[in-house]
């Protein structure tokens, strides 16, 4: 059932528009007085509230409508409020038009005028409650989850983010190898971390070692260990990255880059536990889970012939896909508030230029943007020239596909209601994204 409150103190006018919109099923109680009227609305929910302007015959000011229109903002800031102006300055319904009420209709009101800008407000006030409860339902996602598992602080705001969580802390309770996919300074060695965090290992070393950054020769020494002479500049015997992470979980990123020969070795830690140094024959016996990370195509590094395909499925027994940054849009504006860490205020403006940005280098180039514009800003806010960012593109030239009604009401969500920077993440403009909502009824 759609409820208004109307709030006059001349019976008749309650009576009439009751009448009235009763005709086309929307019930409406009525208050006689402010006081009423506010009592009402904290016992019950009401949808819009049409409010007079005036409560005493001897003044034309419209105080007493104005105090009682702030009253109700106060008390529900969302709910829409109709003016009715007798009597009243129309300069003092104007103000309050600009402070938030929805509309100002004149005494006698035309009754066509008056259904139309209830209708409308209805509609919105039911996609405003979608969105709402959009938003709470996915807030309540985020706090369950991260209730459940240890997330380690990590900033996100995406379903895809938050499916990317689930899996890592679903695998995590097994020792099974796992490899994160995705690319470079999109968060791997974070979701490794979560993986370690939540598994039953999770109280040994946690041990990463960037496979990229090495030279190939010192790959295997610094994974397995040396003896002394073992190679040029060996000069006492060192341990490795597995004994470092016995009893713990060994994070290797860019697995991609480990020769032939460390692949052969570390295929053999991963079915049985044991290696040998580099120069040794004594073998060793760890218990380590392995979980890595790349952003190069091993399949074709398979069919190639520089990746083994026994090691890449014994590293692949479950692969969590972390997509980039384009793809979870949503995650941009919060981590760019963690990253700012309360040192300057995000203009909308600058908002907007974050969410239409393609963000080609990622989280990495997200925070790196942030840092650097945080220091230009000296403390004040911030702004698109001190983003250093290029224009974005038309959204046209994105190729997005036309976004569904569940997409629209969950960016609207996502964006607290903030029609401009729900437009941004769906690539359209504010104009399109209003005729979207208008055609899913989302919006008058």
């Amino acid at each position: 059932m759609r409820r208004i409150l109307v709030v006059d103190d001349n019976p008749a006018v309650g009576q009439a528009l009751s009448l009235l919109l009763s005709l086309h099923d929307i019930h409406a109680e009525v208050a006689l007085t402010p006081a009423d009227g506010l009592a009402r609305l904290e016992r019950e929910p009401f949808d819009v509230v049409i409010q007079d302007m005036n409560f005493s015959a001897d003044t034309t000011s419209g105080a007493e409508g104005a105090a009682l229109f702030r009253a109700i903002r106060q008390r529900q800031p969302d709910l829409p409020v109709i003016l009715l102006t007798a009597w009243t300055r129309l300069e003092a319904a104007v103000e309050l038009v600009k402070a938030g009420a929805a509309d100002y209709l004149a005494k006698p009101w035309d009754d066509a005028k008056l259904l139309a800008t209830v209708e409308n407000l209805l509609e919105l006030s039911e996609s405003t409650r979608e969105v709402a409860r959009v938003r709470d339902e996915r807030r309540a996602r985020r706090e369950a989850l991260a209730r459940r598992h240890d997330l380690g602080g990590i900033v996100y705001a995406s379903d895809a983010m938050e499916r990317t969580l689930e899996l890592a802390c679903q695998v995590a309770r097994s020792e099974l190898p796992v490899l994160i996919t995705g690319p470079n300074g999109s968060g791997k060695e974070r979701i490794a971390a979560t993986v370690h965090a939540n598994s039953a290992l999770r109280d040994g070393p946690f041990v990463a070692v960037n496979c990229g950054a090495l030279p190939g020769e010192l790959i295997e020494a610094e994974l397995f260990g040396a003896e002394s002479g073992a190679y040029t500049g060996a000069t006492r015997a060192r341990d490795g990255r597995f004994d470092a992470a016995d009893g713990g979980t060994l994070f290797l990123d860019e697995i991609g880059n480990l020769p032939l020969p460390g692949q052969v070795k570390l295929l053999r830690v991963l079915e049985t536990g044991r290696f040998e140094r580099v120069g040794s024959n004594r073998t060793r016996q760890v218990r380590v889970r392995v979980i890595s990370a790349t952003n190069a195509d091993l399949k074709a590094m398979v069919r190639a012939g520089s990746f083994r395909e026994d090691l890449y499925y014994r590293l692949n027994v479950v692969e969590v896909a972390l997509p980039p940054l384009a793809q979870r849009r949503d995650d941009v504006l919060p981590l760019a508030e963690h990253f700012l860490a309360g040192r300057a205020p995000l203009g909308d403006a600058a908002r907007a230029q974050l969410l239409a940005h393609a963000w080609p280098g990622n989280v990495r180039e997200l925070k790196n943007v942030i840092e650097r514009a945080a220091l230009l800003a000296g403390g004040g806010p911030i702004t698109p020239d001190l983003l250093g960012l290029p224009p974005a593109e038309p959204a046209a030239a994105r190729n997005l596909d036309e976004p569904s009604r569940d997409a629209v009401v969950a960016a609207l969500a996502r964006a607290d209601g903030v029609v401009s920077r729900a437009a941004a993440a769906l690539g359209l403009s504010r104009q399109a994204l209003y005729r979207r909502m208008e055609r899913y009824g989302l919006a008058a």
